[in-house]
């Protein structure tokens, strides 16, 4: 009553309007209206008191709910963790030499557990449900071969050599390497050709001299562009309307722009074909490696710094060329050490903490090409467009590139003449 009261009394009794005073009647029915209003609130207020408490105590239930969980996993998980410390470790699988069904007989699309296209289980076993390749696999289409693979072989059918270029890291200088090297083939009166496949960075035309030249098509294919009578080019950067452009395409696009270049660009006969490739592991070297697999590729060059850094990841690049049995020509070693022009000292700039690529080379079983110094005539040379042997003819860095050239010739040569397949 009294809360009715203080809330309601006040207001009923203070006129609407100064001029104008309520009656005794509608005075009446006010009050009576504000009392009803009045206990309405006050049970409301009531009630919410006395379930406050009881709403405190299921929400403390429900946090102590969610959170044990959690803390069941983490105490199994310390538990575990114990206990492994004090037993032997398991001995780890080698993922090379672990049963792993091959990256070509995988679609982009299928699940991890896929057993292959190949497989008489394809499109039958439990891990193809789901896969939107289940079908085709079940009906026996995806065992057949790649036409693309067979129009490959045949455009390369007068290329002698094919070589890769590869690297685990990005900036150590792969597709300056990959340049000199092919004015390397060309400088030893071989009929040589570089393919640039790194799609999203193309800088073969910049380091080649070739800047603003257009492809040319004709009955027979694309036209490289050519350096001169002895070095032919294809880039998608001869393509590009602006050289400042971004190329921004998924993994199927660049696949289709891969096999045109494999399949399209009419080279002739050639001695050697390097093909650079982007740093890594990724869908170019999947696509190259698929549409190549029957047109005797020679292997791969995998150019380092000696740091451990970039160690570490050509490692997994010689890994991943046994994954797909892609032979390893060698490892180059670039940047290996500074000289000073005035003073002829050495200063090995990227350090070999773990005893470089040579070091390396021993442990896993590949050869050794050799090192190429770290000097400025080789930036200004991939700037230019210019080949070191005519920029800085006589030079340490000259003569070690020739050096490197000689070794991949030697090494392509000798394993062609133990398997005349290749």
């Amino acid at each position: 009553l009294w809360l009715k009261q203080q809330c309601f009394g006040r207001v009923i009794r203070q006129p609407i309007c100064p001029n104008v005073v309520m009656s005794e009647k509608g005075d009446k029915i006010a009050f009576a209206f504000g009392a009803v209003a009045g206990a309405c609130a006050a049970g409301a207020l009531a009630v919410a008191l006395l379930r406050a408490p009881n709403q405190t105590a299921q929400q403390s239930e429900v946090s102590a709910a969610k959170l044990a969980p959690v803390s069941a996993q983490v105490e199994p998980a310390q538990q575990a963790k114990a206990s492994s410390s004090s037993a032997a470790p398991p001995k780890e699988e080698n993922p090379v030499d672990a049963p792993a069904v091959p990256l070509q007989e995988k679609p982009e699309d299928a699940p991890e557990s896929c057993p292959g296209v190949s497989s008489e289980s394809a499109g039958k076993s439990a891990s193809c449900a789901g896969c939107p390749n289940q079908k085709l696999c079940a009906s026996g289409e995806a065992k057949k071969a790649d036409p693309a693979v067979a129009d490959v072989k045949d455009r390369l059918r007068d290329v002698k050599r094919k070589i890769l270029v590869l690297s685990g890291k990005g900036g150590v200088g792969k597709s300056t390497v990959s340049a000199q090297l092919s004015f390397g083939f060309a400088a030893r009166n071989m009929d040589a050709g570089l393919l640039d496949v790194d799609i999203c960075g193309p800088s073969v035309p910049r380091m080649l001299g070739l800047v603003g030249q257009d492809v040319h098509q004709s009955s027979e294919g694309w036209s490289p562009i050519y350096v001169d009578d002895k070095l032919a080019v294809m880039s998608i950067g001869f393509m590009l309307p602006n050289q400042d452009d971004a190329i921004i395409w998924r993994g199927p696009r660049k696949n289709g722009l891969i096999k045109q270049f494999l399949t399209d660009v009419n080279w002739g006969a050639l001695d050697a074909l390097i093909i650079d490739t982007p740093p890594g592991t990724s869908d170019e070297h999947l696509s190259i490696v698929t549409y190549l697999q029957d047109s005797s590729i020679d292997g791969a060059v995998i150019v380092t710094t000696p740091q451990e850094v970039s160690l570490m990841d050509v490692r997994k690049e010689i890994n991943f060329c046994k994954k797909v049995k892609l032979p390893v020509i060698g490892v180059i070693e670039n940047m290996s050490g500074f000289v000073c022009p005035s003073c002829g000292h050495e200063e090995h700039i990227f350090a070999p903490s773990t005893g470089g690529a040579e070091e390396m080379c021993k442990k896993m079983e590949v050869p050794f090409l050799g090192r190429i110094p770290l000097d400025g005539k080789v930036a200004a040379a991939g700037d230019r467009g210019m080949p070191l042997a005519q920029l800085n003819p006589g030079s340490a860095v000259a003569k070690s590139v020739d050096t490197v050239v000689g070794k991949i010739l030697s090494e392509v040569d000798d394993r062609s003449k133990v398997d005349p397949k290749r």
